[in-house]
């Protein structure tokens, strides 16, 4: 079953902070927001903005882009 563009871009971003063993209050802390507002969108409940993603990427040090969907990840 596919994912949808948020579902696919919260599952990208869960998988990176748990490589890098960071917790949602350390991303929520490092990119402003509340870890609340974080968890509805790695839940799904709420999509990123553009500028979110940006924040997150920044503060976890990869591209933004490791964050979309390609054919592989979406499925």
């Amino acid at each position: 079953m596919a994912l949808s563009f948020t579902h696919s871009v919260a599952s990208s971003v869960r998988a990176e902070m748990a490589r890098q063993r960071w917790t949602q209050q350390r991303v929520a802390d490092a990119v402003g927001m509340s870890q609340q507002a974080l968890s509805a969108r790695l839940r799904g409940v709420r999509p990123f903005d553009t500028s979110e993603l940006e924040r997150i990427a920044a503060a976890l040090d990869v591209p933004v882009t490791q964050f979309l969907p390609t054919p592989e990840r979406v499925g």
